[in-house]
């Protein structure tokens, strides 16, 4: 039987250096680190959208890349079919990157410019060899027609598109590949509104038509709920709650998660909310709080939040929480 698990994080940790100040060095004082992510543990099963939200700041990009290997772990590990991916080298190296495909955020900069879309799909095909070079322009047209675009787009610069149609281009370069995982990150927040979900639901068909694995990175919990199987909330580089969409929605247990919840805008103009995310401002990644990394700002913190670390554990609802008061079911809905 396959193994229902494709991908699986194992403690991932990620510190970035920052450059040291002359009087910080002129004291001796060691160089300051951001911590992006602190031990991130959850597993990405096949065929599922997985979600992953929170705050800017929380480290869900850096997440996204450390998937793809564009940044390497710094402690733990990232197994793809049980494989560690800083092992991967040579052929191997290649296959991965064939088959976990990341769709970055920014339509207007992913793309080269000096390239008519043709080259950019043709370029993809060719490093991976993916067809034969006869067979190429066949396989270019089916997939512009694959993320609805005309077959004449093939012909032009991307500069003479919308956002929209950019990201669709981005998306067609990442299926010419062939990949099993696409990891989009904030896939359409640089996009309008009107456009969001023309984009989104394009994703959902993809997925049920070529039966892909998908991370999709975003900060509006509305499309999280409306394309995601499962939902990861993260805070500070770390996994605050996970589990199935519909029961984090709907019985949220870590209060970070309510808050993000609360402060989720309506999509009815005469109910838009106005309340911030959480109280207070993010704690600096470069001195993270003891204890809870919540505890600056959550209204239930007790003594415990400030010493003690919570550790993912099953709710009474049946998904996972990090917070100290899921064992007496003392967060309020």
């Amino acid at each position: 039987m396959t193994d229902p698990t494709l991908i699986s994080l194992e403690d991932v940790g990620k510190v970035f250096p920052m450059n040291s100040s002359l009087l910080r060095f002129m004291r001796g004082l060691p160089q300051s680190r951001v911590n992006a992510l602190n031990g991130v543990t959850f597993e990405i099963r096949r065929g599922e959208t997985v979600g992953i939200v929170g705050e800017s700041g929380c480290g869900k990009s850096t997440l996204a890349r450390c998937l793809v290997r564009l940044h390497d772990c710094d402690s733990g590990r990232i197994r793809f079919e049980g494989n560690d991916i800083a092992e991967l080298e040579g052929a191997n190296r290649r296959q991965f990157n064939r088959r976990v495909q990341m769709i970055f955020q920014d339509p207007y900069s992913s793309l080269n410019p000096r390239m008519r879309v043709r080259q950019i799909l043709a370029e993809a095909l060719s490093v991976h060899r993916m067809r034969p070079k006869a067979e190429i322009p066949a396989r270019i047209a089916e997939l512009l027609d694959t993320v609805r675009l005309p077959s004449d787009a093939a012909d032009k610069f991307p500069h003479e598109f919308s956002g929209g149609q950019r990201q669709r281009i981005g998306i067609a370069r990442a299926l010419a590949v062939e990949p099993e995982v696409l990891v989009a990150d904030e896939l359409v927040s640089a996009l309008d509104v009107s456009v969001q979900a023309q984009v989104v639901n394009l994703l959902l068909r993809l997925q049920t038509e070529l039966g892909l694995t998908v991370v999709f990175v975003a900060h509006d919990l509305r499309l999280v709920r409306h394309i995601s199987h499962r939902v990861v909330v993260m805070y500070l580089g770390r996994v605050v709650e996970i589990g199935p969409t519909e029961r984090i929605f709907s019985a949220a247990a870590h209060p970070y998660t309510q808050a993000l919840l609360a402060a989720a805008p309506e999509m009815d103009p005469r109910h838009r909310n106005t309340k911030p995310a959480a109280r207070g401002e993010l704690p600096s990644p470069l001195n993270l709080p003891p204890g809870c990394a919540f505890n600056t700002r959550c209204p239930l913190a007790t003594g415990r939040c400030f010493t003690e670390r919570p550790e993912l554990r099953a709710t009474e609802y049946g998904h996972m929480a990090a917070c100290h008061l899921v064992d007496a079911h003392a967060v309020s809905a």
